[in-house]
């Protein structure tokens, strides 16, 4: 599915080979309604959304924002979502999946500010969704693990919706690109170097890695990360992302918050989606949806 490497000439090779299959058998196999909506996004413009809910739901139900991944250039709102279904199914949770704007065509802060636009938008129809306001967490995995520490950020700094947690899934957060495991993770890999300089180069521009990027675009940059709801962040010791989420996991607790750190041993990034049968695909899968199911039943 991923050639080594994304240079900017394979984008629309990879939004037609990322986009996700029919969910209807899926979803009907464990039980999960699904209603298609539009909602406001950033400026107002119309986004598509789709909510997940158990069947039988009642009110009073935990519900999730999720952010799904593809580099913030593909990928669509079902992305990756057979993985999180187990919390509709099996932890009662509403979720609600957007399909934000993609970079190049809407560089930053198109998908980030599409992404605030959703959290308003589900924040203040918790009653209609059947969602409890103070059990709301934001998730994402990749792009959009870091699409959701942002959502965590901003809701803090501009009095937004608060959140019970925020998952962030080998989260793709630092534009600079100055770790480590950047340069271990050059030419080999589901996501390296050059694809990651790629992501961002459509994000943010000729602004990449310089002194004007927003910690909203690219949560490394934050100075401060105190205030922040529970984190859990997990990463693969074998992909370029290891570095920033330590580094954000450990600037969390050095601001006196409260982060779960996972680095798993062999795992590449993404392992959980491309090799879920493996013994740390199954473990990465299992240790997330622990968490999850502790902080939705605190």
């Amino acid at each position: 599915m991923f050639p080594p490497t994304i240079t900017p000439d394979l984008i629309d090779f990879m939004r037609v080979s990322y986009a996700s299959a029919p969910l209807d058998d899926l979803l009907a196999e464990r039980g999960i309604g699904r209603v298609d909506l539009e909602v406001p996004g950033h400026e107002g413009t119309a986004l598509a959304v789709s909510v997940l809910r158990p069947a039988g739901a009642t009110s009073g139900r935990p519900g999730v924002l999720y952010a799904h991944s593809g580099g913030l250039m593909f990928g669509d709102r079902f992305s990756g979502i057979d993985l999180v279904l187990d919390w509709v199914d099996r932890l009662g949770v509403v979720m609600v999946t957007v399909e934000y704007r993609l970079a190049p065509e809407f560089p930053d802060p198109y998908p980030r500010e599409d992404m605030y636009a959703a959290l308003e938008w589900t924040a203040s129809h918790c009653e209609d969704l059947g969602i409890r306001s103070d059990r709301l967490l934001v998730a994402g995995a990749s792009a959009g693990g870091g699409l959701a520490a942002g959502l965590a950020l901003a809701a803090r700094d501009r009095g937004g919706p608060r959140l019970c947690g925020q998952v962030l899934d080998y989260p793709m957060l630092d534009d600079r690109g100055t770790t480590a495991s950047t340069g271990q993770f050059d030419g080999i890999g589901v996501w390296d170097r050059v694809s990651n300089e790629t992501g961002w180069g459509a994000l943010l521009g000729a602004q990449r890695g310089g002194d004007q990027v927003s910690p909203y675009a690219a949560p490394s940059r934050a100075d401060d990360l105190s205030g922040l709801p529970p984190a859990f962040i997990d990463v693969g010791a074998a992909e370029i992302f290891r570095d920033e989420a330590i580094d954000y996991a450990d600037a969390i607790w050095r601001a006196g918050g409260n982060a779960e750190l996972h680095v798993w041993a062999g795992a590449f990034h993404a392992c959980d989606i491309f090799a879920p049968h493996t013994a740390v695909g199954r473990s990465m899968i299992q240790a997330r949806d622990t968490w999850v199911e502790k902080i939705l039943g605190d």
